[in-house]
C-alpha cells in the first residue's frame, strides 16, 4: 500500500505527500526553511507575513503534483514514474539554499540561492535521501538552477512555474491584501506541451488560458508595487544589507555560515557584535526614514543598473551622500530596486486552431492588453528612495544626477575621494 500524508495548509487546504516527499521532508536541511521568513522584514509591515520557505515549499510540491497530474490526464505528457518524482522533488527543493530574511542577502552582494542550492542538496542526510529515491542533486540542480532542457523545467523555473503561483497567492492571502488573485485553476488546466522556438517540446499554454495569465501579471506588479518593494520593508532592507555587509567585512561573520543560517539565529548573531545599532534597530523597528521618494517614471526610461546591482559602490555612494549632508557613514541608504523581467513571459501559446506561436516581446503584445503597457507599469512600480537615520535634508536633483551617472562615471567619482 502506497504510504501518502496529508497536510493542512491555509491557502490549498489539503495537502497531500507522497513517499518521495514524505523522505526527504524531515531532513534538516529542508527542516531549517521553518525557520526562514518567506518575506523577510516584510512582517514588520504586514504582521501576517510570518510564513515560511517551508510552508511556500510545501504550496510548489502541491501545485507540481496537480499540475503534473492535469498534464498526464490530458494526455498530454506521459511519465514514467522516475521522471515525476524529479519534477516534483525539485519543486519541493527549489529553495532549498535559501538565505534568511528573503533576498537581501543576495541584493547585498552574496551569491544567488539558486548557486547555494548544491551545497544544501549535495551533502548530509538529504543527499542521501535523495541517492536512495534515485534523484540524486546533479538531476535536480537543472531544473531548479532553470538550465534544464527538458518539456516540463518550466514548471519549476519558468514564466507559468509552480514557484509563482505559489508565492503570489500565498504572500498576498498572509499579508492580507487583495493584490494577488490569481486564478490558479484555470492556469492548470490549460498548461500543455508544444514546440518551442527551438522546436523542442516546452510547457506551453491553451489560448484559453489567457486571461488567467494576466491575472498572474497583474498580481506580480501588484504585490512588487504595494508589498515586496512597500518604503518601510525597502528601509528594514537596506538596513539589513549594510548591517550583514558590516559584520561580513569585519570579521565577525562568515558567508558560508550566513547561507544556512535561519532568520533568528542570524539576527542573533548580529545582536551579540553588533556595533552599528542596525540589529537594535531593527529588532524594535525604529527603520530609517525616508528622505527622499520619488517614482521611476519621473527619470529617464532607461536609467543604469549599478545602484541596484553593484553593491560595493551602492555603499561608497551612500557614504559620500551621507558625509555631504552631515550624517555618518551608514546612516543613509541609497535604494532603486529593479526587476526588469517583472512582466516577461516567454513561452508557446497554442492557439484554438491548434496552431503554436511564442508568446513573448511583441507576440504577447498581439495576445495580451498587459504587455503592451508592461514598460510603464513597471516603472510605476519602482521608487527611487534615500532613507536616513536622523534628521537631514537631501538634494533630490543631486541624487537623480548621481543615480543616472553611468557606472564608471560614478566609480570615478567616488575613487577620486581616497
Amino acid at each position: 500500500m502506497t504510504r501518502f500524508e496529508v497536510v493542512r495548509d491555509p491557502l490549498w487546504d489539503n495537502i497531500r505527500l507522497d513517499p518521495e516527499a514524505l523522505a526527504v521532508v524531515d531532513t534538516p536541511a529542508v527542516q531549517r526553511l521553518r525557520y526562514v521568513r518567506q518575506l523577510g522584514h516584510a512582517f514588520l509591515v504586514y504582521p501576517g507575513a510570518t510564513h515560511s520557505r517551508f510552508e511556500h515549499a510545501l504550496g510548489a510540491y502541491h501545485l507540481a503534483r496537480r499540475a503534473l497530474s492535469q498534464l498526464e490526464d490530458a494526455a498530454d505528457v506521459r511519465l514514467d514514474a522516475a521522471d515525476r518524482v524529479r519534477l516534483k522533488l525539485a519543486a519541493l527543493l527549489h529553495d532549498i539554499g535559501h538565505y534568511p530574511f528573503s533576498h537581501s542577502l543576495e541584493e547585498a552582494g552574496l551569491p544567488h540561492h539558486e548557486e547555494l542550492a548544491a551545497r544544501q542538496l549535495a551533502d548530509g542526510e538529504l543527499a542521501q535521501r535523495l541517492a536512495e529515491l534515485g534523484a540524486p542533486a546533479h538531476e535536480l540542480l537543472p531544473l531548479i538552477q532553470c538550465r534544464a532542457r527538458e518539456p516540463l523545467g518550466g514548471l519549476v523555473s519558468g514564466s507559468v512555474d509552480v514557484d509563482k503561483l505559489d508565492y503570489l497567492s500565498r504572500d498576498a492571502w498572509m499579508c492580507g491584501v487583495p493584490y494577488g488573485v490569481i486564478d490558479v485553476d484555470r492556469l492548470l488546466t490549460s498548461l500543455t506541451v508544444a514546440p518551442g522556438p527551438d522546436g523542442h517540446p516546452t510547457l506551453a499554454i491553451h489560448e484559453k488560458g489567457l486571461a488567467a495569465l494576466e491575472s498572474l501579471l497583474f498580481a506580480k506588479y501588484q504585490m512588487y508595487r504595494n508589498v515586496y518593494w512597500h518604503h518601510a520593508v525597502r528601509s528594514a532592507t537596506s538596513m539589513f544589507k549594510r548591517l550583514v555587509r558590516r559584520a561580513i567585512a569585519a570579521g565577525g561573520i562568515r558567508p558560508d555560515a550566513v547561507a544556512v543560517a535561519t532568520d533568528d539565529g542570524l539576527i542573533h548573531e548580529l545582536l551579540q557584535r553588533d556595533a552599528t545599532g542596525l540589529a537594535r534597530g531593527l529588532r524594535e523597528r525604529r527603520l530609517a526614514k525616508r528622505a527622499l521618494d520619488l517614482s521611476a517614471t519621473a527619470l529617464p526610461a532607461d536609467t543604469p543598473a549599478w545602484s541596484a546591482d553593484d553593491p560595493d559602490l551602492l555603499e561608497r555612494v551612500e557614504d559620500r551622500l551621507a558625509r555631504d549632508i552631515g550624517l555618518a557613514p551608514g546612516e543613509l541608504f541609497l535604494d532603486f530596486p529593479a526587476k526588469a523581467a517583472m512582466l516577461a513571459l516567454d513561452l508557446p501559446l497554442v492557439k484554438r486552431d491548434g496552431s503554436v506561436t511564442q508568446l513573448g516581446g511583441v507576440e504577447a503584445a498581439a495576445h495580451l492588453g498587459l504587455p503592451r503597457v508592461a514598460a510603464e507599469l513597471y516603472r510605476s512600480a519602482r521608487r527611487l528612495r534615500v532613507f536616513v537615520l536622523g534628521e537631514a535634508r537631501v538634494d533630490a536633483k543631486r541624487v537623480v544626477e548621481l543615480v543616472m551617472m553611468p557606472r564608471e562615471a560614478v566609480q570615478a567619482l567616488v575613487s577620486g575621494e581616497r
